[in-house]
């Protein structure tokens, strides 16, 4: 059983090797060969405004998700969102049971009424992932990002509770 739950300090060795992976790699901002003291820095005394949450499998972290509330007064009920899913475990759930509870944490306890998250184009596991969940395009970033020697175009998604 898949468990979800806040990042520890225990954690990050795990979440540095997760992002090593080619796929997970492949479908983030990240640069290959992740530093494990660049890991510890990021996930050590995080900001009241994000919330990092990884999944867990028989001891093993098999995802991890950021989640970043806006800090702006005029933006208070936005959270932007960001995760990868282990190269081994990608297609099992993973990515569903995490980004459901980040979704629950976001509108029942944090008061967020918008996710926002990018995902690259030729990124169809994801894209329909977000879809089943309640995310909906709103429009495509040209060259978004460099990726492999190539730009790359992302999509900008949003999932919006309306009360």
């Amino acid at each position: 059983m898949i468990e979800v739950r806040p990042t520890e300090q225990t954690d990050i060795e795990q979440i540095r090797n997760l992002y090593a992976g080619t796929k997970a790699q492949a479908g983030t901002l990240q640069l290959p060969l992740p530093s494990l003291a660049m890991w510890q820095k990021r996930l050590t005394d995080m900001p009241s405004n994000v919330h990092s949450l990884v999944a867990e499998l028989d001891g093993r972290i098999v995802g991890q998700l950021g989640l970043v509330v806006e800090e702006n007064p005029r933006r208070k009920h936005v959270a932007n969102v960001g995760m990868a899913v282990h190269d081994d475990y990608q297609g099992q759930g993973v990515g569903a049971t995490i980004l459901a509870a980040a979704i629950d944490l976001a509108e029942n306890w944090l008061n967020i009424r918008r996710i926002e998250l990018t995902v690259y184009i030729d990124n169809e596991a994801g894209i329909a992932l977000y879809k089943k969940l309640g995310f909906v395009e709103e429009g495509i970033a040209t060259q978004f990002a460099y990726r492999n020697g190539e730009f790359v175009d992302a999509l900008y998604m949003a999932k919006v509770r309306h009360i």
